[in-house]
């Protein structure tokens, strides 16, 4: 008799491969979870092999140059540049070389090779020249060199950047035509007659502002001429015209005044080779990448909000927290170099700042006054005349001196809207101002000190190489030849006893007295104006500021302004563009950024994440995305440390750590991942 399940056999059968299915199902999702662990694993690994190569254009070069290499550039960080640029060739080398050789290409100046200050000039006639061929109604205006190139103004109608490529091609052809340039004299009637001529009135009301005669005339060829002093080329052929290319457009009002012609500014650069050229592109691309503007935005660290208006800045929380390092480490310097701290208001009667002559001298960068209960009061423009009230409180003794106070103090300043600038030019800025009074022969020790105080704080924020510059007595001066003597020399052996190389500008002192100003040299080889020291015989004769001598007689003390930073927006604005916004560890406004393999991992990393803050590491926890996406956040937003965090890490209470400068750094005990960064912030290294 038949049965519908078959036989016993054949149900044996049926089991058996029922069983080996279900082995098999089971076996496959086994090795597509392992296949799936395998593929996450080399995921992240292939974005850590990412990261390392491109932490690789981190590392440093020859010091003192940046390299170009092909097919990108890969400039060195976090070190100093001359003013050079390195542009580098691929070269013949066996497969595997590590590095091609590099050709250096150095960037003259127009202060260090004449035949580039003319070669610029002459630039800026040849594009007027062009520039009213292709454009006759326009009116030429002035065009001076300037430091990478050359500029002329305009009053025409706005151009586009095709119109900036049909004025190169024409002036390539005035280039090529090898016209000669021309050198002549005229009277001043002459030279009004042939301006009237061809209707240039901008030239007239030039011609009328100069006093010396005869009035000298540069022609190209016989088809073009300018009111100018020279110098220039002997020939517009000496100009190499693939080194010589147009930058931009831009605004600019006649005479610098906005109530004047709005003209139209074309910007060009023009080098001596096409190889300095090129350098020169590499290094504005370098710069434009460390642009402050672009990273503070997308590091999240500040911004200006129109609302608010104009050149006034909004510090972030992650900018906050740079800035709160730099004043304390401000005010800690200051302390142990026996500053006192002070604070003062930010504003004050009016009558304060006509004794000071800021009313009288300094009032187109003041804000309007403002009546309060029958009195005008300012918003002060500069911390001095607060710091000499303080000096007032009390009559002071020759023991008493030196006293030194010091500031960060938050001054407004007029600014035109069209100047405004990120953080280098804004409208209200902090200053680390500070003011010495001392005796005439505590002068050089006071001076000293700054400039110890000075290096001390500079080197500390990566800043070792500098221009100085010394400042003598100018025509206009307050004071008597006695003690502007005694200042000027006391100013000149400090630096001598300093051994820092300077030069002297002959003149160039203050009215109130001479003074010292640094600038520091950024990665790029930027300088930057910073500090400055300057002694004042002009504010203790306005305050009548007195201290009692040994004979119990009144004498005037000498002031000294002095600032290291010059204003912390401004200071901010440098460092991140020497940075390039990979602030070292110990500045870094997030030091760690946990991260978890996956969510179930989360809640060892809120541990980890707290315990770091607990011990005084800026670190922070981000999740919710998967962990190659989470590490390129974190090195878009160059975290210096990253700890990765995946079952055996909180199995064991430890971290897996990468580096952004230095690589993995392997799986490490989480309290000695704290003491490896409190040691690496404590000597400012990298870990």
């Amino acid at each position: 008799m038949g049965s519908h399940g078959g036989s016993v056999s054949e149900q044996e059968t049926r089991r058996s491969k029922a069983k080996r299915g279900r082995i098999n199902k089971i076996y496959k999702l086994n090795r597509r979870h392992g296949d799936r662990e395998r593929r996450l694993r080399k995921n992240v690994k292939l974005e850590l092999a990412k990261l390392e190569n491109r932490v690789k254009y981190i590392v440093g070069v020859q010091k003192g140059d940046f390299e170009l290499h092909t097919p990108g550039f890969w400039p060195r960080q976090h070190a100093f540049s001359t003013v050079f640029a390195v542009a580098t060739e691929p070269a013949i080398s066996s497969i595997g070389s590590k590095k091609p050789e590099t050709t250096t290409v150095p960037l003259p100046s127009n202060h260090s090779s004449d035949k580039l200050l003319k070669i610029r000039h002459t630039c800026a006639h040849v594009m007027a020249m062009a520039v009213q061929k292709l454009f006759p109604n326009a009116k030429v205006t002035i065009g001076p060199w300037i430091d990478n190139g050359f500029y002329y103004d305009f009053d025409m109608e706005p151009l586009t950047d095709k119109d900036l490529k049909r004025i190169k091609k024409e002036m390539d052809r005035i280039i090529s035509r090898n016209l000669p340039l021309l050198r002549e004299e005229v009277s001043r009637e002459e030279a009004q007659k042939r301006i009237m001529a061809i209707n240039e009135p901008y030239k007239m009301e030039i011609l009328e502002s100069i006093k010396e005669e005869p009035i000298t005339l540069y022609h190209i060829g016989n088809e073009w001429w300018d009111l100018c002093a020279g110098p220039h080329v002997e020939t517009t052929g000496k100009i190499n015209k693939k080194a010589v290319e147009l930058e931009s457009v831009a605004g600019a009002y006649w005479r610098g005044d906005e109530k004047r012609q709005m003209l139209q500014r074309i910007y060009g650069t023009a080098w001596e080779s096409e190889e300095q050229l090129k350098a020169y592109l590499h290094f504005k691309e370098e710069a434009k990448r460390r642009d402050h503007r672009r990273i503070g935005q997308d590091l999240d660290l500040f911004s200006i909000q129109d609302e608010a208006g104009g050149g006034l800045v909004f510090w972030h929380p992650k900018g906050a927290i740079v800035r709160n390092i730099i004043e304390e480490s401000w005010k800690r310097m200051h302390v142990e170099h026996g500053y006192d701290l002070i604070y003062t208001p930010h504003v004050a009667k009016a009558d304060l700042w006509k004794i000071s002559g800021h009313l009288d001298f300094y009032s187109e960068n003041m804000y309007d006054q403002m009546e309060i209960e029958d009195e005008l009061y300012q918003l002060r423009p500069m911390n001095c005349p607060y710091h000499i009230l303080l000096y007032q409180r009390k009559r002071q003794s020759y023991r008493d001196l030196p006293i030194r106070v010091a500031e960060l103090g938050t001054v407004y300043r007029y600014e035109l809207s069209g100047s405004l600038h990120g953080l280098f030019r804004v409208r209200g800025f902090t200053q680390d101002d500070a003011h010495i009074f001392c005796l005439e022969d505590q002068i050089k020790d006071e001076i000293r000190g700054v400039l110890n105080l000075t290096e001390e704080i500079l080197s500390r924020f990566g800043f070792d190489k500098y221009e100085v510059n010394l400042s003598t007595r100018p025509e206009k001066s307050v004071g008597s030849d006695d003690i502007w003597e005694k200042a000027t020399c006391a100013l000149r052996d400090a630096l001598d006893d300093k051994g820092w190389s300077y030069e002297v500008d002959e003149g160039g002192g203050a009215f109130y007295g001479p003074k010292i100003d640094l600038k520091i040299e950024d990665a790029l080889g930027r300088k930057w104006q910073c500090s400055t020291i300057q002694v004042d015989f002009n504010l203790p004769q306005r305050f009548d500021i007195t201290y009692v001598d040994t004979n119990s007689d009144k004498k005037r003390p000498i002031m000294i302004h002095r600032a290291v930073l010059g204003s912390l927006e401004r200071f901010f604005g440098v460092l991140i563009e020497h940075y390039a916004g990979d602030f070292p560890l110990w500045l870094s406004p997030v030091q760690v950024r946990v991260l978890p393999v996956t969510d179930n991992q989360l809640g060892f990393c809120k541990e980890v994440s707290k315990k770091l803050r607990a011990c005084g590491v800026r670190a922070e926890l981000c999740h919710g995305e998967r962990l190659p996406k989470l590490i390129r956040n974190a090195e878009t937003q160059k975290v210096p440390l990253m700890a990765v965090v995946g079952p055996k890490e909180v199995e064991t209470g430890t971290v897996t750590v990468r580096s952004r400068f230095g690589g993995e750094l392997g799986t490490i005990l989480v309290d000695d991942f704290i003491n490896k960064i409190n040691i690496a912030v404590e000597t400012r290294t990298a870990l």
